[in-house]
C-alpha cells in the first residue's frame, strides 16, 4: 500500500513539473518555436553564450545538444595557458583567456581517466596533452611500463578523447609538440623528429639534418619552420629553416631560407622565437632587440618582425613600449644604465617567454607576477599594433607561463 502511495506521489510530482514547464513555455514564446527556427535564433549567438543557455530549460538543452547544430557554431579563439604544476593539480582544468571579451575561462579536464595531464598544444578544436599511462599498463609487461608517456587528443567541450600510440618519456621531456589539421602531429627534438597521422595510426621517426637544435618550430601551410643557431659557442647567429611535412624523411628536406637583401636582420635579435602571423601566410619573429653588436650586450626592448611568405619581405610589426619592457627587468635610456644592465645580466634572470599566434602575441616573465603583456597586430603595416596588459591570471599567481592558441568548439572530434 505504501509503495503504491509513493508511486502515486511521484507521478503527481512529475505531472506538476510538466505543468510548470508548460506554463514557463507559455510565458516565454521563444520556447514554442519549432526546432529549426530555434536553431536559427540560437545559432546567431557566440559559442560561450549558446552554451550558457543550456540550463535555461529542457527545450534549450535539447536544442543545444544536437551534434549538427553544435558543429555549425563558430569556434571560440582562446589563449590556453601551460604551467609546470598543472599536471599535479587535484582537479585538472585548462585556464584560457578570451581576447575578444578580455576575460578568463576554465575548461574542466576531469573526464580524462589519467592521473596527470599536461596540455602542450592544440589544432582546430582539439587539445593535445601529455598523460601518464603507467597505471594502465599490465604489471607483467615491463616494456609497457617503460613507455609511461603518451599523447592524448581530446575535445574538452564534448568530453571525448583518444589515446595516441605510446612514446618514451624522453620525448615528453625534450620534444616540442606541434599539431596540424587532420590530426597530424610532429614532435621535434635536437636530433630527430616524430610524425603521426591517424592513418596508419603510428609514429614515424626521422633524423634531423639541421646544424643545431631547432628553436621554436611552428607549422604553417603544410610546412615546419624553425630557427637554428649556426654561430660560434660564444656568439649566436640565427638562421631560418623550413621543411614540408612530406619531406621530413628526406635527407635534404630541411633547407635554409635566405635572401641577400635581408642583410643582418637575424643579428639584431637575442633569443628570437617564431610564431604564426595573421592569415596563415605571415611569419612573426620576436626577440630582444640588441642595444649593440657587442658580445652580451643588453636588450633595449622586444622587437616583432613580420615576414610575408608571398613576397619574402620583412617589416617591423611592433616594438614593446619602454615602460612595459622595464616591468620585465629590461630597458634603459642612458649609457650608465647600459653598463649597469650588462653587469647585472650574468646574475639576473629576466628572460621573457613568448607565445601566441595568428596576429596575437603574449609575454610572461618572472618579474611580472599575475599578468601578461599582450600585443595585437594592427590593420596597417606601420601602425605598430596594440599593446596592453592582461591581469587576473587564475590558478597560479607565480612562476613563468607558457601558452598556445586553442579554437574551442565542436567542429572536430578526436
Amino acid at each position: 500500500m505504501r509503495v503504491c502511495q509513493a508511486a502515486g506521489e511521484e507521478v503527481a510530482a512529475g505531472a506538476e513539473e510538466e505543468e510548470e514547464e508548460e506554463e514557463a513555455a507559455a510565458a516565454c514564446p521563444i520556447q514554442l518555436l519549432p526546432q529549426d527556427a530555434l536553431h536559427n535564433v540560437l545559432g546567431r549567438l557566440p559559442l560561450h553564450q549558446a552554451l550558457a543557455c543550456r540550463p535555461v530549460s529542457r527545450v534549450f538543452l535539447d536544442a543545444l545538444s544536437s551534434p549538427p547544430f553544435l558543429s555549425s557554431l563558430p569556434s571560440l579563439r582562446l589563449l590556453a595557458l601551460r604551467h609546470p604544476r598543472a599536471a599535479s593539480a587535484p582537479h585538472p582544468s585548462l585556464h584560457a583567456f578570451d581576447p575578444a571579451l578580455r576575460r578568463w575561462l576554465r575548461l574542466p579536464l576531469s573526464f580524462l581517466p589519467f592521473p596527470s595531464a599536461s596540455p602542450v598544444t592544440a589544432s582546430p578544436s582539439l587539445l593535445y596533452l601529455w598523460v601518464d599511462t603507467a597505471p594502465f599498463a599490465p604489471a607483467a609487461d615491463a616494456a609497457a611500463k617503460s613507455q609511461t608517456k603518451s599523447l592524448v587528443v581530446c575535445n574538452p567541450l564534448s568530453g571525448s578523447y583518444r589515446l595516441l600510440p605510446p612514446l618514451g618519456s624522453a620525448w615528453s621531456r625534450h620534444g616540442t609538440v606541434i599539431a596540424g589539421p587532420g590530426g597530424s602531429v610532429v614532435i621535434v627534438t635536437e636530433l630527430a623528429a616524430l610524425s603521426y597521422a591517424p592513418s596508419p595510426d603510428r609514429w614515424l621517426k626521422f633524423p634531423l639534418s639541421l646544424p643545431s637544435k631547432p628553436r621554436s618550430p611552428i607549422m604553417m601551410s603544410g610546412s615546419v619552420f624553425a630557427l637554428c643557431d649556426v654561430g660560434a659557442p660564444w656568439r649566436s647567429q640565427w638562421k631560418l629553416f623550413c621543411c614540408s611535412l612530406a619531406d621530413l624523411g628526406r635527407a635534404h628536406g630541411w633547407a635554409p631560407i635566405e635572401r641577400h637583401e635581408w642583410g643582418d636582420v637575424f643579428d639584431i635579435f637575442k633569443r628570437p622565437r617564431l610564431l604564426a602571423g595573421a592569415g596563415g601566410r605571415q611569419l612573426l619573429m620576436i626577440g630582444g632587440l640588441r642595444s649593440s653588436f657587442v658580445l652580451d650586450a643588453p636588450c633595449s626592448t622586444v622587437l616583432i618582425l613580420r615576414l610575408d611568405l608571398d613576397t619574402m619581405e620583412w617589416d617591423e610589426a611592433g616594438r614593446m613600449p619602454l615602460e612595459m619592457y622595464r616591468c620585465f627587468g629590461g630597458g634603459f635610456s642612458s649609457p650608465l644604465e647600459v653598463v649597469a644592465a650588462a653587469a647585472a645580466a650574468a646574475g639576473a634572470n629576466n628572460k621573457v617567454k613568448v607565445f601566441g599566434g595568428d596576429g596575437k602575441v603574449w609575454f610572461s616573465g618572472k618579474r611580472v607576477r599575475g599578468k601578461l603583456a599582450m600585443w595585437e597586430e594592427g590593420a596597417g603595416k606601420s601602425d605598430g599594433g596594440l599593446w596592453s596588459w592582461v591581469d587576473g591570471i587564475p590558478g597560479y599567481p607565480e612562476g613563468m607561463y607558457r601558452g598556445f592558441l586553442f579554437d574551442a568548439g565542436f567542429t572536430s572530434t578526436p
